[in-house]
């Protein structure tokens, strides 16, 4: 036997080389192939309902000066309660709104989180112990802020180079 491979015939020998590489990759493992399955994704199950909650206190509390106070609690253990006034009432540049609360519930792996916060001029700001941390400032570096805490405010430079 012979073979004719790109228009030219290839010696018996050769021939013999190509059907065994042919034969070989052809039988390679043919009985475990298995077809790509991707990894299984896990994922925390969440239990959804259709059966309503119940409210079991609620309070609202809203006053005309524009200062507020509610809270609730649900069946399923929400907590929630929230107060929040005008700071600096009556003086129109200086006035903010400030509210602050808490909340807390079971997380779907039980553990229970609870979040304090106060929203005022300064942004939101919550507090809790599920919230991440950044990592200290390092030693060196919390100094070299400090210094240049205490060095004066410069004086733009109002050169301008480059032009006539």
């Amino acid at each position: 036997m012979s073979a004719i491979i790109n228009g030219r015939k290839l010696p018996d020998s050769s021939f013999k080389v190509v059907f065994a590489i042919i034969l070989g990759v052809a039988s390679a493992d043919v009985v475990s192939f298995q077809p790509f399955q991707p990894a299984p994704v896990y994922q925390q199950q969440q239990l959804y309902t259709t059966e309503p909650i119940p409210i079991i206190r609620q309070e609202h509390v809203q006053n005309p000066d524009g200062s507020y106070k509610w809270s609730y609690e649900t069946g399923n253990g929400i907590q929630a309660e929230e107060l929040g006034y005008i700071k600096n009432l009556g003086v129109p540049e200086q006035e903010a709104q400030t509210a602050q609360g808490q909340y807390q519930y079971t997380a779907p792996d039980g553990q229970v989180i609870q979040l304090k916060y106060v929203a005022d001029e300064n942004g939101f700001q919550p507090q809790g112990s599920h919230i991440p941390t950044p990592p200290p400032i390092p030693q060196d570096i919390q100094k070299a802020l400090d210094y240049l805490a205490t060095l004066p405010p410069q004086i733009p430079d109002s050169r301008v180079f480059g032009r006539q």
